[in-house]
This record gives C-alpha cells, sequence and structure tokens, in this order.
C-alpha cells in the first residue's frame, strides 16, 4: 500500500508539471500510464484472459471485486451441470462477469471515440460496467440450474442479482468508493439496477424511458442496450458466455464480436437513442443467433446435462429442509443475503459426505451421479404429444406392478431451442445503418441477407426419462410399450444426436 501512495504521488506531481488538467480525469478512470509512459498499476488493474487476452480493470470495479458477495461466484459453475457431460466446462460466473464488464467499456469507448456528440462520459461507462460486473450476483449452485428449477419448485422470488448487489454495496460501504470517482450514489445505484435488468425497473422495454434522475432519460437510452438488451438481445453479456463458453466446451465460434464492435453507431429512432449495426453486419448477426441455437441444442439442453440437471435439482428438494446456513433453509437463504452469500457449488460436496441420516435420500441421488447411474432416455418426440403422454402414463397396458412402476419411473421435459425471442426473428428487432446513410436506422428482412436462413426460428420437442434402476428388467418394458405407443399415436421418434466428451 505504501508503494501504491508513493507511485500515485510520483504521477500526480508528473501531472502537475506537464498538464494539470489532466488532474481532473484521476477519479474519472483515465489510464495514467498512457498519458506519462509509465506503467503504474494504482490506477488500473491488469487481468489476464483466456477470452480477451489482458483486460484493464478500473479501481473502483476492482473494489466491487473484492468483496465476499463477488468473489462467492468463483465457485458457481457457469454451466451448471454441463461439467458433468463436457469435462472442460469448469468455468464459473467469476470470470464471466469480469469479461461482461470489460467488454462493456470497451463498447461504450468505441461509441464515444465514434461519436463524440454522445456525451457518453466516465460517469456513464462506469455505471454501465458496474452492471455487467454485477448482473449475474444472483445466481445460487449451479446458476440456472438452482434459480430456474430448483427455487420454482419451492417458492416466488424477486431478482437475486438486485437483492445480492445492494447487500453488497452495504456491507462494504461502496457507497464511498463510488463518491470517490464522482459517482453519485443517491442516482446512479438506481441507475446500475436498472441496467442489469434491462430497461426502468416496474417498466418493460416498450414503454418511454422516464427523464429521471436516477436514470438517463431518452437521448441516453441506448445504454439499456450494452449488459441486458431486452430490445434485440444483442449485448456484451451474450458477446461474453458465447465466445468463453465456445472456448471451455471446445466448439468452434463463427460469430466475431469484435466486428460489432467496430460497425455498431448510435441513431435515433423517434424520441429514443438505439445501437444500430452497420447493413452488412447482418449475417453476423445471424451468425450469433445460431451460435446461441447451437449451444443450446450441443450443451446447454444436452440430453445428458438435462438428466443430470434433474437429478441435482430433486437432491436439493431433498435436502432443504435438512441443510441449513446461518440457521436458514436452502430454499429460504435466497430471501437473506448474509447466508446466501455462503451458498455455492460446494453445497454438492457438502450432502455427497455428510452422515447425516436426514440426508441419505439426497445423497444416493448424488451418488448415482458420481456412478454415472443416470436416468435413460425412453426417446425424443414432438412436444404436442403432452396431453397424450399424461394419459399414456395413467392407463399404460400391462400388469398393475408394471403400470405404478411407469406411473412413477417416468418424467417429462420440454425443451425449446430459439435464436432468443421465441418464434420471433431477433433480426427483425434490430435497427441497421448503411455507409452512405450513417445517421438514418431502418430495418433489414431476411430475405435481403440470405435466401438459405431458416424459415422458423424455434423448435420445441419432448424428452421421456426413466427414472428407475438402469439395470432394471422394467426399463426395457417401459421403452417397448413407449415405442409401441409412438406408433399408434402417430408421433416418431426424432434422432436423438448427442455428444459427450
Amino acid at each position: 500500500d505504501n508503494v501504491r501512495t508513493r507511485r500515485a504521488q510520483i504521477v500526480k506531481e508528473w501531472l502537475r508539471e506537464h498538464d494539470t488538467s489532466c488532474l481532473s480525469q484521476l477519479k474519472g478512470g483515465v489510464n495514467i500510464s498512457r498519458i506519462t509512459g509509465v506503467c503504474c498499476s494504482v490506477f488500473f488493474q491488469v487481468f489476464n484472459d483466456p477470452i480477451h487476452g489482458h483486460m484493464e480493470i478500473h479501481p473502483l470495479l476492482v473494489k466491487f471485486i473484492d468483496t465476499p458477495q463477488f468473489q462467492r461466484l468463483r465457485n458457481i459453475k457457469q454451466l451448471g451441470a454441463a461439467y458433468y457431460v463436457y469435462p472442460g466446462a469448469s468455468h464459473n460466473r467469476f470470470e464471466h462477469s469480469i469479461g461482461v464488464a470489460y467488454l462493456a467499456g470497451q463498447f461504450l469507448q468505441a461509441l464515444r471515440d465514434r461519436q463524440p456528440d454522445l456525451d457518453i462520459t466516465q460517469r456513464d461507462i462506469l455505471c454501465v460496467q458496474i452492471a455487467g460486473l454485477c448482473h449475474d450476483l444472483g445466481h445460487g449452485p449451479f446458476s440456472h440450474l438452482f434459480d430456474g428449477r430448483f427455487i420454482p419448485e419451492v417458492k416466488e422470488h424477486e431478482d437475486a442479482s438486485i437483492m445480492m448487489f445492494d447487500h453488497m454495496v452495504e456491507v462494504n460501504k461502496l457507497e464511498e468508493e463510488m463518491n470517490e470517482y464522482d459517482l453519485v450514489p443517491d442516482e446512479d445505484l438506481e441507475f446500475i439496477k436498472q441496467l442489469i435488468v434491462g430497461c426502468p425497473r416496474g417498466q418493460n422495454v416498450s414503454q418511454s424511458l422516464p427523464h429521471t434522475t436516477s436514470g438517463r432519460g431518452k437521448d441516453k437510452s441506448f445504454l439499456y442496450e450494452i449488459v441486458a438488451n431486452k430490445t434485440n438481445g444483442i449485448d456484451v453479456d451474450k458477446w461474453d458466455y458465447l465466445a468463453r463458453d465456445c472456448h471451455h466446451l471446445g466448439i468452434p465460434m463463427s460469430f466475431d464480436y469484435r466486428r460489432l464492435l467496430m460497425f455498431a453507431r448510435v441513431c435515433r429512432v423517434d424520441t429514443r437513442t438505439h445501437i444500430c449495426i452497420r447493413d452488412k453486419e447482418a449475417a453476423n448477426l445471424y451468425d450469433m443467433f445460431y451460435r446461441r441455437f447451437s449451444l443450446h441444442r450441443r450443451a446447454y439442453q444436452h440430453r445428458v446435462n438435462n438428466i443430470i440437471s434433474q437429478m441435482i435439482t430433486e437432491a436439493l428438494l431433498e435436502a432443504n429442509e435438512h441443510i441449513k446456513i446461518d440457521g436458514i433453509k436452502l430454499s429460504e437463504t435466497i430471501d437473506n443475503m448474509s447466508a446466501y452469500t455462503k451458498l455455492t457449488g460446494h453445497v454438492f460436496d457438502q450432502i455427497l459426505n455428510s452422515p447425516d441420516v436426514n440426508l441419505q435420500g439426497a445423497r444416493e441421488i448424488l451418488n448415482k451421479i458420481i456412478r454415472r447411474q443416470i436416468y435413460k432416455c425412453l426417446g425424443k418426440i414432438r412436444s404436442e404429444a403432452v396431453s397424450q403422454l399424461f394419459l399414456w402414463k395413467s392407463k399404460t397396458s400391462g400388469s398393475k406392478t408394471l403400470r405404478h412402476t411407469i406411473r412413477i419411473s417416468c418424467s417429462m421435459l420440454v425443451v425449446t431451442l430459439d435464436y432468443g425471442m421465441k418464434d420471433k426473428d431477433p433480426i427483425d428487432k434490430v435497427y441497421f445503418y448503411s455507409k452512405k446513410n450513417p445517421d438514418k436506422p431502418k430495418r433489414i428482412s431476411k430475405e435481403q441477407v440470405s435466401k438459405l436462413l431458416p424459415a422458423d426460428f424455434d423448435e420445441t420437442f419432448l424428452r421421456v426419462y426413466w427414472k428407475g434402476e438402469p439395470d432394471d428388467e422394467s426399463l426395457e418394458s417401459a421403452k417397448e410399450i413407449f415405442n409401441q405407443w409412438c406408433k399408434d399415436n402417430g408421433f416418431p421418434l426424432l434422432q436423438v444426436i448427442d455428444i459427450r466428451c
């Protein structure tokens, strides 16, 4: 600390001698090494990342990173149970969140350099970067498995990322740090939370943005499209996880987000400002959304990934009443951020290694995962079969024992794959500009891009799982009955193509 203080004094003395106007920018985040030519880590910290290389991170962001609430993300798997399918998918929300903050800064810096008239301030950049840094604070163990599967089974809950953000700021006195860098906590904290959810809270993206002290008004409504773009899904969160997940999954990445940084600009559409993309980049955007679809098909919604996610969810439900953190059961920690800070992916090993007899059921499920005694997939069929399958489970032919076994041992999972906007083409929501008219936004239809683009942008199918013992004789009987039912009802089995590393 003494060395850092001395370095800061040296740099300030140099600035006083050479350019006193630079002093006012010190707390705004100017990289002093670029001004003085002296490498100085007092102001910017360098993170070496396998995706983005050497990232310079503003000291205010480092203050947020160096908190227990953010460090907790080191133990939250980015892809949840996919780690049990793809051994390389061991990365965590920690590095993803830093990557999003870095890309947010790169994006805004590119816009500011290209369009100085936008009046993008250092305060704006810091707020957007903090939002990118903190957008995933609310994830529980195994990310979407916890908050998308487990929690909905037991209760409703508010946005945990917002609650954790408020808790982080309060217990670590981060308002004082924000003041040090010329942010206004009374206004900017609410703005950051708006950026995390993608629009002013309590409104949807179609509603007009108010001119409030906490937000930035309609002239800067494009700022809401950086971290969580609710208009068309093109944001730095997606850019980072696509690149990062492909890298760790070993899947080639064809989409190039760096080109979008070069060809993005802000245009006014009616009363609002939007981020627009050069018209020749439409094909690149389709590559981005196709890559998202492909990752869901090959990894996020992988057959075995879904099976193991379901098994971990069942184990957490079994353990819910018996594992306490600060005296609070698992499902209630999401309402108590102090306890939730202590809940990470380590809960898997806690259950697995616990001698508590109350956890025997949960322990048996996790032991099956470890021994690869997982549920078996009977087949994959069109989703229209849902109602008929419920009837099938209740009226299965055969012995009474077999009917009972199938009724309790089969489960169904509806899987939807899309380009991010259900059955809609996301490019229909994107504004483009041309080289000749850079300030005139326009729409581009997919027919103008290529005749080879998909006619549909989503598909839904149903997977039927067998939850009994893998060597159970009833498994083969269930397969035969299920296959016969599909033939009788005109639902051909869909081809299952899975890749496991």
